[in-house]
């Protein structure tokens, strides 16, 4: 009889809600740089209601089960993996992290650092990377450098603002609402801009006496770029991100030129693989780097990777809810 697992199925593209759990066969035999996962925790993301709706820039065949980060136990492993049973885990998959079971090659798993919670885990290898590219791989940020994060309290901000302040950073923390503005006074944030109450372009321009920022992260887009292309001082840099707001901004050139600025944009997904031309095994040594970076930061307590809510496996439209309502602070999980 056919080993099953319990898995939310998207039999063709659709609306996230209108996915379902279902039984299906365990992924077969593990290859010899492969690793067999019993997922314990899987990270929600605004992105998979693109995939599954088919919406997304890689479009993913069907049926399959949506998500990418996840995070638990080494059932088996390849003889050249690196790995061995038992070991806890993490690791970026191209889709299957919503099921109980996944199998993916080694360079995308990374060990969990003793005492560190297992669900910390999930967001480290896509939310975390991104902010850790963008912010040095793009920006080059270092110590002293003033970072405005937009979006300071969403699954890919809070990371940001938390490896700014590891860097040595000044941080301006940009969020929408009193619970998150909140959020992030208690946690010291150098300056918090709530926007729903203050123009975010007003406040840099006085607390930097005019200067600017020298690095915008942007997870918004629209308008907000245009803004904070303002903010930015000389030789300053603006990091595309992402486009919650709706909006794709056009760059004016003519600003770029005027005042020594640069745009420039970080899709992770281009580093695991997920890209036109899949160049995983290229990328692989700089981004295992960086992750190495990461968790070396978090085993030694410099950063701890927020989970805002844990459901289980049942409840995986409502954990979307609480993504697409804008509500978290951090990632929300589901638990198998």
């Amino acid at each position: 009889m056919t080993e099953t697992m319990r898995a939310v199925i998207c039999e063709s593209y659709r609306d996230y809600d209108d996915l379902e759990i279902m039984d299906v066969p365990v992924p077969g035999p593990i290859g010899a740089e492969d690793v067999r996962i019993g997922i314990k925790v899987s990270g929600v993301s605004w992105a998979t209601t693109l995939m599954v709706a088919g919406k997304y820039q890689r479009k993913l065949p069907t049926p399959f089960a949506p998500g990418a980060e996840v995070a638990g136990e080494v059932l088996e492993a390849g003889a050249e993996s690196g790995f061995r049973a038992g070991q806890r885990v993490f690791a970026v998959l191209d889709f299957g992290g919503y099921a109980e079971q996944v199998v993916v090659h080694a360079r995308h798993v990374f060990e969990i650092p003793e005492g560190r919670p297992m669900q910390e885990g999930v967001p480290v290898p896509m939310s975390w990377m991104t902010a850790y590219g963008g912010l040095v791989w793009r920006a080059g940020i270092k110590p002293g450098d003033k970072v405005m994060v937009h979006g300071a309290a969403g699954g890919v901000g809070l990371p940001a603002m938390e490896i700014a302040r590891v860097m040595g950073c000044e941080t301006f923390a940009v969020v929408r609402g009193e619970a998150k503005a909140a959020y992030w006074r208690a946690a010291g944030a150098d300056h918090v801009i709530d926007s729903t109450q203050v123009n975010f372009r007003d406040y840099v321009a006085e607390a930097t006496g005019g200067r600017g920022v020298d690095v915008v992260y942007d997870t918004v887009g629209g308008e907000v770029l245009h803004r904070s292309l303002r903010c930015l001082a000389d030789d300053g840099r603006h990091v595309v991100i992402g486009f919650v707001g709706g909006d794709i901004a056009q760059v004016p050139s003519n600003i770029l030129l005027l005042k020594n600025i640069s745009v420039c944009g970080l899709n992770m997904g281009q580093y695991v693989g997920w890209g036109v031309v899949d160049e995983r095994a290229r990328f692989a040594p700089m981004y295992r780097a960086g992750v190495a970076q990461l968790t070396e930061w978090w085993a030694e307590g410099r950063i701890a990777p927020k989970i805002h809510a844990a459901l289980p496996l049942e409840r995986f439209r409502e954990a979307m809810g609480l993504v697409t309502g804008r509500e978290a602070i951090g990632r929300v999980v589901l638990t198998l």
